[in-house]
């Protein structure tokens, strides 16, 4: 395997995560104005970039951020396995409190190392791991691939993000992220490091909502 330099996104932001509903795998929603915004401005940061090919997630968000880049003619692949991890039967809620507590203790217990365990009617971590290293695989054997593009999603990117750096998957919540952030990675051929974590400022000049 040759070095790559990976530029990874979580998409722009949608309504249902401005009103703070539960999305995952199973909402294909759109991006809202904002999210629009904030992929435009991620595309003026970085369209000098000579990306190789853009990876994105099966789900419209993700294409729609990187929707300029691919509109520059950029080679594309799309992965289920990108997809965010499935919120099951609390997917297209708000959630109550009394969720909120059941949430919070799936959470708790995922960060105590049972990361095997399903959310209701969903994915676990693992589940999500274990669909995402055939992808990881195949972008890796890309040997001609030296600088490369991929958009997805909050859970699911602190998921690749631990299997990348070779972190337990109970420490996931560690890598803070935010609609439209930027992790730049480093791939030596044998090893990953980040080189920018979280970063945001791409989009500093847009208006607080």
């Amino acid at each position: 395997m040759k070095s790559k330099k990976i530029y990874l996104v979580r998409h722009g932001q949608t309504d249902y995560n401005l009103k703070g509903i539960v999305q995952g795998s199973g909402i294909d929603a759109d991006l809202n104005d904002r999210g629009r915004q904030q992929a435009v401005a991620f595309f003026e940061a970085f369209k000098h970039v000579k990306f190789d090919k853009v990876y994105t997630s099966t789900l419209k968000r993700t294409k729609q951020s990187v929707k300029a880049f691919l509109e520059m003619g950029l080679p594309h692949e799309e992965w289920a396995g990108l997809n965010e991890i499935s919120w099951g039967s609390r997917e297209g809620t708000i959630i109550t409190p009394e969720e909120d507590a059941y949430y919070h203790e799936v959470i708790q217990k995922w960060q105590e190392g049972e990361t095997g365990l399903r959310i209701e009617g969903g994915e676990s971590p693992q589940d999500v791991f274990d669909r995402q290293k055939p992808v990881l695989s195949h972008i890796l054997d890309q040997k001609e691939e030296k600088t490369i593009l991929i958009c997805m999603h909050g859970r699911a990117m602190r998921v690749l993000l631990c299997q990348i750096l070779n972190y337990p998957l109970r420490c996931m919540d560690m890598f803070e992220h935010s609609n439209l952030c930027l992790y730049m990675i480093n791939f030596t051929g044998s090893m990953f490091s980040i080189e920018r974590f979280n970063d945001t400022r791409h989009l500093k000049e847009l208006v607080s909502t």
